[in-house]
């Protein structure tokens, strides 16, 4: 039986539906039934269930996006650091296996292939990076899970959602039994608050950058498929392979729903950054090798959008 918390939000839900698709059986745990931010709740809770596995995907995002994680930062330590150390413990005290939904917010930029050499490029807006990033993507590497984040408290600047994600994974790195699964900007088919294709379909201008993307239903497959084959426990960049760039995401969506509104696009970062955002953007690649050689299967990024807005329904 596994145990998920924060079954209620947008990555939980998901996580709750495969679950029950595949016939595992399943607890949603909430904080009306049982206070798991509270260790000895959570201790009775895993002593009288004895899960096989518990998930953890509840934590602060910030609504409507990271900059309210600047105002509510006790909220973020609380649901992004402070929760994930006490599972941890938790979990080690009752020998239950357990994962951690965390997130690739935690890095900037991409590693670029040069000569023969790879260099870090933490600003890929930088004309001269868009251009490789343009005209040879294949020379566009990934971080990979053994890179330190450079997105974080110890390396900024960086969001307060992000510096707290990273700190979050920080405090259970050590920790046995447990997987780390990062998350990057979810999408999928439906129409939704947190959903990529609906905030571009919203935004009055849009933010062009470069990033590694998450299908939503992708991901809950894979990260599932790691612990039913008893895959290594440890860190796994779960992105659908490849990258994206937010004016080809907004070609496809002109494409595909034949709409005739002219996306508008922010001129520059300063731009961006002095009307539309108070904390600083992850924008960034990640490397699957680590995920796909374990045998799990991810599709490219550009065959998942594709097939998400050929698909796309209103419905949430």
């Amino acid at each position: 039986m596994v145990i998920l918390i924060g079954g209620s939000g947008y990555m939980g839900s998901a996580f709750a539906a495969e679950l029950h698709k595949r016939q595992i059986p399943h607890q949603i745990v909430s904080r009306c039934t049982t206070d798991y931010t509270n260790f000895e709740s959570l201790c009775r809770l895993l002593e009288k269930a004895k899960p096989s596995f518990l998930i953890n995907a509840a934590g602060a995002v910030g609504k409507p996006n990271v900059d309210a994680c600047e105002l509510a930062r006790s909220e973020a330590v609380l649901g992004n650091v402070v929760l994930p150390q006490l599972i941890s413990n938790a979990c080690d005290i009752s020998g239950v296996p357990w994962a951690q939904v965390s997130s690739g917010c935690i890095y900037s930029g991409a590693k670029i292939l040069s000569d023969g050499k790879v260099r870090i490029e933490k600003d890929l807006t930088l004309p001269h990076v868009r251009q490789i990033v343009d005209d040879s993507p294949s020379s566009v590497l990934g971080y990979s899970e053994d890179d330190s984040p450079n997105f974080s408290f110890r390396e900024s600047p960086c969001s307060f959602y992000s510096g707290t994600k990273a700190l979050g994974e920080e405090v259970i790195s050590k920790a046995k039994q447990t997987y780390i699964w990062r998350l990057r900007i979810p999408f999928d088919e439906y129409d939704n608050d947190r959903n990529y294709l609906t905030k571009l379909q919203r935004y009055d201008r849009v933010y062009d950058n470069v990033n590694s993307i998450s299908h939503r239903q992708d991901f809950v497959h894979a990260c599932l498929d790691l612990w039913v084959s008893g895959a290594n426990f440890g860190t796994y960049n779960v992105t659908n392979p490849g990258f994206v760039t937010s004016r080809q995401v907004v070609e496809m969506i002109q494409r595909n729903f034949k709409v005739r509104r002219a996306f508008k696009f922010w001129k520059d970062d300063e731009e961006f950054y002095r009307l539309a955002a108070s904390a600083p953007r992850s924008n960034c690649v990640l490397d699957t090798t680590k995920l796909l050689a374990t045998g799990v299967k991810m599709r490219p990024v550009e065959e998942a959008m594709e097939e998400s807005l050929l698909r796309w329904s209103s419905a949430v």
